[in-house]
């Protein structure tokens, strides 16, 4: 009896303190808040801005940032709403890989511009985002 009860408490704490796929779960989760926060307020801000403010910048056309601006609110309700709901959890993976994407056109756009230095953000958040497609390929949701 004792045996048992002390294998059960040695089996629980090398479970919880030295399980490889409780700290990617955690740090995936992490990743996918931020990624969801930033791409809800940059996609709210550019179907919210006028037309001459959203061109302001840029030679791209409104509508065409308009359409950015949609998938990125997509992308950000498709990171934490089907892990929310359990439903179809796989989307999430999906939603990350889309926005690898327009993270590796913003990316090009903005070194094509010579503007080295700030192409720096949506490199990085391409590759948050890379790592979160990468990690929910699989899925592994845990409470």
């Amino acid at each position: 009896m004792q045996f048992t009860i002390a294998t059960a408490r040695t089996t629980t704490a090398a479970t919880t303190s030295h399980n490889p796929f409780a700290n990617r779960n955690v740090r995936l989760w992490v990743f996918q808040g931020l990624l969801a926060t930033l791409f809800l307020l940059a996609g709210a801000s550019k179907l919210m801005m006028s037309s001459e403010d959203l061109t302001a910048q840029t030679w791209l056309s409104a509508g065409f940032l308009r359409f950015i601006g949609v998938c990125e609110v997509l992308g950000a309700a498709g990171l934490i709403l089907p892990a929310i709901f359990r439903i179809r959890r796989e989307l999430t993976s999906l939603a990350a890989a889309g926005l690898v994407v327009i993270m590796i056109g913003a990316t090009v756009l903005t070194v094509a511009a010579g503007d080295f230095v700030p192409a720096i953000l949506p490199l990085v958040t391409g590759l948050l985002a890379a790592d979160v497609a990468r990690g929910r390929r699989c899925v592994t949701f845990r409470n």
